[in-house]
């Protein structure tokens, strides 16, 4: 694919998020493409809301956004040994609309903590999440960027080699199951 559309996914919501930043080094690695960032800042889901005011508009940009996609990037952080609040209240909202906006989507994982497992728990608990709706998931190479505030430099690129060299091989692979 010549010139393919990739959205990305914080879920982080913080301005300065090493997740964002985390994506944003991923879209620079995969090279030539479309990048959307999604906007995350929905309400809780709530299905007696749901029933009286329908889906929110927010959502429904979201699930369009995921299907116009020709793939998905996720980066979580890891708040308790799981992935945000935030990140989970998407998928859930997304869950209610209209079709599967997920179906044999390619999804690239990833996780950016300041712990020294880099958001593993998070990440694998994320994938779980993410199996109901049948994506095109991702195997690896698996990323859990650790200590994650001092993982990039002024521009936001990547400092380690060995954590840039990862997510080399990760868009590689999300680029190689593109079609054409």
């Amino acid at each position: 694919m010549a010139h393919p559309h990739l959205l990305t996914i914080s879920g982080s919501l913080r301005k300065e998020a090493t997740n964002t930043k985390l994506l944003r080094e991923a879209v620079r690695l995969f090279g030539d493409c479309t990048h959307l960032e999604a906007d995350l800042k929905l309400p809780l889901y709530d299905g007696d809301q749901e029933a009286v005011e329908g889906l929110p508009e927010a959502v429904q940009r979201l699930a369009d956004q995921i299907a116009a996609a020709d793939a998905v990037l996720i980066s979580t952080p890891e708040y308790n040994k799981g992935p945000s609040g935030v990140l989970k209240n998407a998928l859930d909202w997304v869950s209610r609309t209209k079709d599967n906006p997920w179906q044999d989507k390619p999804v690239a994982v990833m996780s950016a903590a300041a712990g020294r497992a880099g958001g593993e728990r998070a990440q694998m608990v994320l994938r779980g999440f993410l199996v109901p709706f049948q994506p095109h998931l991702l195997t690896g190479p698996e990323l859990h960027l650790a200590g994650s505030g001092g993982a990039f430099d002024d521009s936001g690129q990547l400092l380690s080699d060995h954590y840039q060299t990862s997510l080399q091989r990760l868009m590689d692979k999300l680029r190689a199951t593109l079609p054409g």
